[in-house]
């Protein structure tokens, strides 16, 4: 597993967000062998980056679950980066930390918090948290009061732990109408190096924020169902083939849809059991898995993407030898 500092060079490239398989059981513990099933199905498809957060449910761990996670991740295979998220609450994070401080990570995402809070309250906890960790942290950006309702003295907020280095890239997951219209995004960008700022909402926007804002590499959910396709929609980004980009972005666009209605994570945690790719199981409280009369209209897009990512699996898997070369 990467234990090496972030660089902007680790930022280039698909970053998978995937749910967390538990067991059938009253307590719904864990199922670290369907995890395990998950990860290698994406290693296959030439990702290598894994980011644990919001598809995860860590909002809603236990802090013994917590703990168990992290030995997981801390385990992963040599080539792949794991990335544990922590928060949102401070006292929550600062428990976190502790179990944190145990490993080598290069860093942990810090969930958006939306209790009270202002910019220079929420600077000096992350501050307080990164220091009791050991290690620095991404920064998620997922609506533009997420600092507080003082956008600008957010945005400088956030300039200050990245020239710290307490904040070493941004998942920028705001979503906009049209992608390339976002003046907040123009003015981040303005005072942090794009560098160091990843599209955060998928294949949907990733194409645009790429091409207009020259973001690095994106995250992704369906990618964790089909991998060589999302890491063919970069590779065309990265080549400035949009066109391409564009068409292989509309194959992810039934799922997504899906997502945007019922619940991004509730339903990805249903399509890769659909897929056959791991029993995912129950999702904790307080969400709801999803019903019978959702899961039978999900069942032919999960079909159609997989049939995608079979047509493109060699090359995916030719791009991804040549990336890590």
């Amino acid at each position: 597993m990467k234990t090496t500092a972030v660089a902007a060079e680790d930022l280039k490239g698909v970053m998978a967000v995937p749910p967390l398989a538990r067991k059938q059981a009253p307590s719904r513990p864990l199922d670290f062998p369907e995890n395990d099933r998950l990860l290698h199905h994406m290693i296959a498809g030439g990702i290598t980056r894994f980011l644990y957060g919001g598809n995860a449910f860590l909002y809603h761990l236990s802090l013994a679950e917590y703990e168990e996670l992290l030995d997981w991740l801390a385990a992963f295979p040599d080539g792949c980066w794991a990335i544990p998220s922590l928060g949102p609450s401070y006292g929550r994070a600062r428990d976190q930390a502790a179990l944190l401080g145990r490993h080598r990570f290069p860093c942990a995402l810090a969930l958006p918090c939306g209790d009270p809070r202002d910019a220079l309250g929420l600077e000096a906890g992350l501050r307080e948290v990164a220091e009791a960790a050991g290690l620095p942290l991404i920064l998620y950006l997922k609506e533009e009061a997420n600092f507080g309702s003082d956008l600008e003295a957010g945005l400088d907020a956030v300039a200050r732990l990245v020239e710290a280095k307490i904040c070493v890239a941004i998942k920028y997951a705001i979503v906009r109408p049209s992608p390339g219209q976002d003046s907040y995004l123009e003015r981040l960008l303005a005072r942090v190096d794009k560098r160091l700022v990843i599209s955060g909402i998928g294949e949907r926007p990733a194409p645009t924020h790429m091409r207009t804002f020259g973001l690095p590499g994106f995250t992704t959910g369906s990618g964790c169902l089909a991998p060589g396709l999302s890491g063919e929609l970069f590779h065309a980004c990265a080549l400035g083939d949009f066109a391409r980009a564009e068409k292989i972005r509309a194959a992810f666009l039934p799922l997504e849809d899906r997502r945007d209605a019922w619940g991004p994570a509730r339903v990805l945690h249903a399509a890769l059991e659909l897929a056959g790719v791991a029993r995912t199981g129950p999702i904790p409280p307080f969400v709801s898995a999803l019903r019978d009369d959702q899961r039978g209209p999900l069942l032919p897009i999960v079909r159609g993407l997989l049939a995608e990512e079979a047509a493109l699996r060699p090359a995916a898997r030719l791009n991804a030898t040549e990336e890590r070369r």
